[in-house]
């Protein structure tokens, strides 16, 4: 039953899934925001390491990024129209580096060892 309602519902859900990808990313471009710069390092520490390991020039962008929009939305505006059209929200330059940390973490479970950056969230 399960699947037939499953089958039933995926037409449904690419086009709600593309309508909501489509608001997150006008809503990125308004900020001047990427998607992974919405990460989190201090709710998830994959993300934290990956953030120590990608290159001081990536970490400055991010940190601009972040200014920029913070500034943006304390003074209720958006970037000007020719800034929008340079955004690039869906270009992920933290997830891949979360991808390949995750892979390294499930390795090390299959083997029997420990994250080295294991702690715990406050």
């Amino acid at each position: 039953m399960s699947k037939i309602f499953g089958a039933l519902m995926e037409p449904f859900h690419r086009v709600v899934g593309g309508w909501y990808k489509r608001q997150v990313q006008k809503e990125l471009v308004k900020y001047g925001l990427r998607y992974d710069d919405l990460l989190d390092p201090n709710m998830n520490l994959d993300v934290k390491e990956a953030l120590n390991r990608l290159p001081p020039e990536e970490i400055d962008l991010r940190n601009q990024r972040l200014k920029r929009a913070i500034d943006i939305s304390q003074k209720h505006t958006e970037l000007p129209d020719d800034m929008k059209k340079l955004q690039t929200p869906f270009n992920f330059y933290l997830k891949p580096m979360v991808e390949k940390i995750e892979a390294e973490n499930a390795e090390r479970a299959s083997l029997g060892t420990g994250k080295p950056y294991d702690r715990q969230i406050p």
